[in-house]
Formats: C-alpha cells, sequence, structure tokens
C-alpha cells in the first residue's frame, strides 16, 4: 500500500482528496501546517506528498525545500498561483507535478495513479547503469554520482536523463520526452522540459554551455551524448 501525506490548510479540500485517493487503495495522512507536515513525513516513509503552498505557518515552497534536503519523494504542489513562471518556480525547488486551484479531486487522483502505474513498470523493469569514469546512473537504486560523490536527483528529473541515457544518440522531442516520462496525459507546458533539463545540466555537466552528456539539437529537441 502506497503511504501519500496532504499538506493543506483547507479541511475541507483535504477530507475531499482523503476519501477519493482511500477509496483508490491509498493510506492517506494529512496535516493543515508545513512544520507539522515536515514532523509527519519525517516519521515514517511516504511515496507521495501533495503539498498547498499557502499555509499558516510557514510556505509550500519552504517545505518543499526542506523535503528536498532529504528525500526525493514525489511531490504534488497545489496553488491558485497559475501563472507560468509561479510553475517554473515550483519545479526548480522540487516539485514534481503542478496543480492549480480550483482543480478537480478526480483529476489529481488520476494523477495519483498514473504515477504509481508508471513507478511500478519502472521498478519491474532491468537495471541500468551507466559510467564513464565521471558519471555514474544506477536506475536500480535511482542514483546519480559525479566523480563518486552522490547528486541529489527528484523523481521526474531521474525519470527523464533515464529516458535520455537508454535512448543514447537518438534525438527525442519535448512531445517524446512528456510522453515517456509523464504519459500521455500530462497537462504541462513543453517549457517544462527545458526547465527540467535546465536543473539537471547544472548538476552532471562541468560546463552548461557547452554540455557533454545532455546535448540540444535545435528545433527538434535533446540527446544523450556520454559514451561508456
Amino acid at each position: 500500500m502506497n503511504n501519500i501525506l496532504i499538506i493543506e490548510d483547507e479541511q475541507s479540500v483535504s477530507d475531499v482528496l482523503k476519501a477519493y485517493l482511500e477509496k483508490e487503495g491509498y493510506k492517506v495522512y494529512f496535516s493543515i501546517k508545513g512544520l507539522e507536515g515536515i514532523e509527519i513525513f519525517n516519521s515514517m516513509d511516504f511515496d507521495l506528498v501533495i503539498l498547498d503552498l499557502m499555509l499558516p505557518d510557514i510556505s509550500g515552497e519552504e517545505v518543499c525545500r526542506i523535503i528536498r534536503q532529504t528525500s526525493n519523494v514525489h511531490i504534488f504542489m497545489l496553488t491558485a498561483k497559475a501563472a507560468l513562471n509561479d510553475r517554473i518556480e515550483g519545479l526548480n525547488i522540487g516539485a514534481d507535478e503542478y496543480l492549480v486551484k480550483p482543480f478537480s479531486p478526480r483529476e489529481l487522483t488520476a494523477r495519483v495513479n498514473a504515477l504509481f502505474r508508471r513507478l511500478k513498470v519502472e521498478n519491474e523493469s532491468y537495471n541500468y547503469i551507466f559510467y564513464d569514469g565521471n558519471l555514474t546512473i544506477d536506475y536500480e537504486k535511482r542514483m546519480v554520482k559525479i566523480k563518486g560523490e552522490e547528486v541529489p536527483f527528484t523523481p521526474n528529473e531521474f525519470d527523464l536523463l533515464y529516458v535520455l541515457v537508454v535512448n543514447k544518440g537518438k534525438v527525442l522531442s519535448r512531445e517524446q520526452i512528456i510522453d515517456k516520462v509523464f504519459g500521455m496525459d500530462f497537462e504541462g507546458y513543453d517549457r517544462t522540459i527545458d526547465v527540467h533539463i535546465k536543473n539537471i545540466r547544472k548538476k552532471i555537466e562541468e560546463d552548461t554551455k557547452n554540455p557533454k552528456y545532455i546535448i540540444t539539437v535545435m528545433k527538434v529537441g535533446y540527446k544523450f551524448g556520454g559514451e561508456n
């Protein structure tokens, strides 16, 4: 059974989401405050955090940053901020999905189901390791290292990098990457991929202006250029 933590200050929203998710077989915990939510998160293992940005004590952005210091758990952000820059900021601090209020509980439940279906397929897949003396990518452990030092990756960042690696040498369009990483029901922006690529490059490239691993193919998409 997958454990889900909802950190949301609107009790009515939490109650509805809890009812929908428990009907799907998930174990759901919730908190109306950020600091309490962090305490609950640290007390047990969670597979997903659904996080509102407007909390009464600390911001959801700060909660996300704190969680990302120790965990690569999937994080769905909930907010009334619909601007593209807000979405990009959410991705930059570690969110995996960004849902704008008001949203349908059925839609969120469908996205949660899609996430866990994708993770199930990935867990049943084979182990893939890329190693060139500098960069190590271990699929089974979902771990990335640079010169032997582990680099923190969000789940979506790792999935995106993995898709590029297993298609090494092939140019993938943004639409193809979205399909392989997020699934056909993804309703975000193509710009989402560019944000993730930028963040990944900061973590694995020595020179982000002249990347060695993730190569931009103008007007087409991206490809993995590493050789092992």
